[in-house]
């Protein structure tokens, strides 16, 4: 846990200051900031110690996210959106940071389920600026946004914050779960936007294990090169929980401007963004 206290913040400060350099504009018109992580529980909370570490302003507007596992890259998005779109002028900085060591223990037969946890998540931090001003040129703009809840689903993952850390259990069905609900999910969020061929859009879906990104593919009937992205961050980096996500969508805008592609998304103007 004190590794984490100090660790946390300081990975999320690297990737804050390169996506702030990035952008090219000072910190003193951040307006808000969104810190999210899995790794730990402390207070003062990551998202003040980052506020020290970047000279970001006091005043700034903060909000701290513990606990929201895998589904945390998809939520931040759609906090930020909200945040930047009910604010004018706002600069919301998002910053994802996680380090597994929380859940690190001894094999124990009888939970083989913490050592695929083990094998399967990677330590890493993710930061994206998100504004509403339409004069501000835009990697990729987010233009809905929905949060289901699936029914019966919480046996999926149950995790705990315990004295020997974060205690981890993962159903084996997990892959058949999300797969049995993609479609329906999918055609709620998109189909209110005229979208229906899921393959004339691109895709950046959270990568909990190859398994999953398998049983998507083959439920959205989706050519191979569709999860492209997803499964090179996987193979990379591991499941990097919350910061997942972001990293897609890194690797997703950095090929696509190699490639030549007229978007950052492929080439494409529509797309879509799971986190689960």
């Amino acid at each position: 846990q004190d590794l984490l206290v100090t660790g946390v913040p300081k990975l999320g400060q690297e990737a804050a200051i390169k996506a702030i350099n990035e952008w090219g504009l000072p910190t003193s018109k951040i307006t808000h900031l969104i810190f999210c992580t899995t790794s730990g529980a402390d207070m003062p909370g990551a998202d003040y110690q980052l506020t020290k570490l970047l000279g970001l302003s006091p005043s700034i507007k903060r909000l701290m996210m513990y606990q929201q596992g895998c589904s945390g890259g998809g939520m931040v998005l759609r906090l930020a959106k909200d945040l930047a779109e009910n604010n004018s002028g706002s600069r919301v900085l998002v910053v994802c940071s996680e380090i597994t060591s929380i859940i690190f223990r001894g094999p124990n037969e009888n939970h083989i389920d913490s050592l695929v946890g083990q094998a399967l998540f990677g330590d890493g931090a993710a930061a994206i600026i998100v504004g509403s001003d339409p004069n501000l040129s835009v990697l990729f703009e987010i233009v809905s946004t929905t949060q289901p809840i699936i029914p019966n689903t919480e046996i999926a993952m149950n995790l705990h914050l315990r004295e020997e850390g974060l205690t981890f259990e993962l159903h084996k069905d997990v892959p058949k779960m999300i797969s049995k609900n993609i479609h329906n999910v999918l055609m709620h969020a998109v189909s209110p936007l005229g979208l229906s061929d899921w393959n004339s859009l691109f895709s950046i879906v959270h990568p909990g294990g190859r398994a999953i990104l398998d049983e998507v593919e083959l439920k959205l009937n989706l050519k191979e090169e569709k999860l492209r992205a997803s499964r090179h961050v996987l193979s990379e980096y591991g499941n990097l929980t919350s910061a997942c996500v972001l990293f897609i969508i890194d690797e997703m805008r950095k090929t696509s401007l190699k490639e030549g592609k007229k978007t950052t998304g492929e080439g494409l103007n529509w797309g879509v963004l799971f986190g689960f």
